[in-house]
């Protein structure tokens, strides 16, 4: 059996700088049909930079939906017609104040399919050089260095819950044999 939705209606509610809200009215593969929420979202991307030291270049920034400050890699928004690679080297170098001599990427994650059509695209980093940080205006954060050992061990115990985050550890982790 073919689990593929037909839309038959589209409609959007909302259009916004970051997200758009779309309702669909689709057909299930029994011939029913139902309606769907729909987040579309350009898609993000984050690193994990390794600094000379085997530290992880982390940021904490306060997450208004968390209503807290959260650890997390550094990250950002794709913009319309922008490579994902090109973006995760700017939010890098924007949020940390780094670029990296080498950069690999690691694959993508969908944070939330039952309702979101975003896209994260994970990459590895080191070799890194500073070039100064310059944040968006209204971007407040702190660049948190610490040793790797110390980040699996927040993101096993559940300390660090981004998931994105805790994704590119764990496959770095495992990437590296446990090293």
């Amino acid at each position: 059996m073919k689990y593929e939705e037909k839309i038959l209606s589209s409609e959007y509610p909302f259009r916004g700088r970051i997200l758009n809200l779309r309702h669909d009215t689709v057909e299930l593969p029994n011939g029913k049909t139902s309606k769907r929420e729909i987040v579309e979202h350009s898609g993000g991307v984050c690193v994990l930079a390794l600094d000379e030291n085997r530290n992880v270049l982390l940021v904490r920034q306060y997450r208004h939906p968390y209503r807290e400050e959260i650890l997390e890699l550094p990250a950002g928004k794709v913009n319309p017609g922008e490579d994902h690679f090109e973006c995760g080297r700017r939010e890098l170098e924007e949020e940390t104040g780094y670029t990296p001599g080498r950069y690999e990427y690691f694959g993508e994650i969908y944070p939330s399919p039952g309702y979101c059509s975003e896209i994260i695209r994970i990459y590895y980093a080191d070799e890194l050089k500073p070039c100064g940080q310059h944040l968006d205006e209204g971007e407040f954060l702190d660049v948190i260095r610490m040793p790797f050992p110390e980040v699996l061990e927040k993101v096993l115990s559940g300390e660090i819950k981004d998931a994105k985050t805790v994704t590119a550890i764990l496959k770095y982790q495992v990437l590296q044999g446990g090293k």
